[in-house]
């Protein structure tokens, strides 16, 4: 609870202090004209209130994110709240915050298309590539989880309910509703609401907890036991023997960083009225993410009483799914379980319906689709057609590379960041020494990954430090360099 209570204040902090500092780099014009006063056509740049964008953006990048990825990495013992902390303050929050300030800056346009303004072609092909293949996998997992959940409840036995292809057409058919329609249709009028019962549910977890956690190490215990020739088992249990280095960061995405967020960025920037409201926005609801995850970081090990080891039996028999429902259930009873439906039915269909729509964003922004009704049907159908075809595969499979992707798309932005802030000649370390970082951590993931090049730790996990090494040197050169040109 000490070190919890610490990285809540952290999170605060670096909103408070560092998210100013962090925007005086991104040249923020409160006078400027926005995208959507510009283009106003009534489907996607439509005029939304900071607060309802807020709550709007907040759900889209959260989802189960910060619930399942805190859970998972949970049994790497504490060292997840470090991460989560640290990964949000110093990567997460700057990647979601640029992501929105470079969107909002060049008419509301996609990822690709501000690379190819900032680097070139071949960067924006493959920022497209990357792009794509990431809001694919994330839609189609977020198929596939709830209608997993949904077909397996107790009550739906012996009905159509308990079919799963039944609840994976039913998701589709919203997807595609929810791709087609104008923004203000659906998403604008019941994502907030959804947002807030992120929030509710959360807060309601968390207070549960400051009241009674009594699987929780007693404070003396937990210093007496740190200082111990078996802290290590406490700090990193990790009862599957996994590495820290680089599974952790793989794990907890959501909650620390995830490219997914950078493709949910032009949804929004299509739609505020001020170039003000992006730290609050994209910013601010990162931290709240954050928040969210140290909470269900928590919760994850003080619901059990045989801790880490009662955490991990649990997952291998429902996925973290069940431990959400165990932990609501445990904490706040039959609204605890109602709640807990939502969450992991509710949630990821919110992600994965914004996951389609921004990959139409993307195409129409890569291939200059005029966005009509028979253009929109004409990219919608097929998207959803491929989705449901590769609900089919493996699920594990498709968890695999959408969390490789996810890490891959959030180190190319962070690069695609440190460019726009050379560009202007700010401080570019808040985003070029993340940038370092996250490759150390994809290198070393897809080297030493069964779905890479499947390499021994002891050989793969050093060429992502090297790369890192190799990296920071060259971005001092190249600091250097620049700073003497302008001299």
């Amino acid at each position: 609870m000490i070190i919890f209570f610490i990285c809540i204040t952290i999170l605060l902090i670096g909103y408070k202090f560092y998210s100013p500092f962090v925007e005086k780099q991104a040249g923020i014009d409160p006078n400027a004209i926005t995208p959507q006063s510009r283009f106003n056509e009534g489907v996607d740049y439509v005029a939304i209130h900071p607060v309802r964008a807020f709550l709007i953006q907040f759900l889209n990048i959260a989802g189960v994110g910060p619930i399942f990825g805190p859970i998972l990495g949970a049994l790497y013992g504490p060292v997840a709240l470090v991460w989560i902390v640290l990964g949000n303050v110093l990567g997460g929050a700057v990647h979601d915050y640029f992501s929105g300030v470079m969107s909002i800056k060049e008419n509301g346009k996609s990822l690709p298309e501000i690379a190819g303004h900032y680097y070139n072609v071949v960067f924006k092909g493959l920022m497209l590539v990357f792009t794509a293949m990431l809001l694919f996998f994330v839609g189609v997992v977020f198929i596939m989880s709830p209608a997993g959940l949904l077909s397996n409840l107790d009550s739906f036995e012996g009905t159509i309910l308990a079919n799963n292809t039944f609840w994976v057409l039913v998701i589709l058919a919203y997807y595609f509703l929810a791709t087609l329609l104008p923004i203000d249709k659906i998403i604008t009028k019941f994502y907030p609401i959804f947002g807030l019962l992120m929030i509710v549910m959360t807060s309601m977890i968390a207070i549960a907890l400051l009241l009674d956690a009594p699987h929780l190490p007693l404070a003396g215990d937990f210093w007496a036991y740190f200082e111990s020739e078996h802290a290590h088992d406490f700090l990193a249990p990790n009862p599957d023997g996994l590495p820290t280095w680089p599974l952790l960061f793989i794990t907890i995405t959501c909650g620390a960083i995830s490219g997914f967020h950078s493709t949910q960025a032009p949804i929004i920037a299509r739609c505020l009225t001020n170039e003000k409201y992006v730290r609050p926005v994209y910013y601010g609801a990162m931290m709240c993410e954050g928040i969210v995850a140290c909470v269900w970081a928590l919760a994850g090990i003080a619901a059990f009483p045989e801790g880490y080891a009662g955490l991990k039996a649990m997952l291998d028999i429902g996925g973290p799914g069940l431990v959400v429902n165990h932990i609501a259930n445990s904490y706040l009873g039959l609204f605890g379980g109602i709640m807990a439906i939502i969450a992991v039915a509710v949630f990821p269909i919110t992600s994965g319906d914004t996951a389609f729509r921004s990959l139409r964003l993307t195409l129409v922004d890569a291939f200059n689709i005029p966005q009509s009704i028979r253009n929109r049907l004409l990219l919608s159908i097929p998207i959803l057609t491929i989705a449901f075809l590769m609900t089919k595969l493996d699920f594990t499979l498709i968890w695999r590379y959408f969390a490789f992707s996810n890490m891959l798309l959030s180190t190319s932005v962070l690069w695609l960041a440190t460019k726009y802030v050379f560009d202007r000649g700010s401080f570019h370390w808040i985003v070029s020494i993340p940038a370092v970082i996250a490759s150390a951590i994809t290198l070393s993931y897809i080297m030493t990954a069964a779905i890479g090049f499947n390499l021994s730790s002891e050989l793969g996990k050093p060429i992502g430090v090297v790369v890192a090494v190799i990296g920071f040197v060259g971005l001092v050169f190249f600091h250097k360099k620049t700073s003497a040109s302008l001299k």
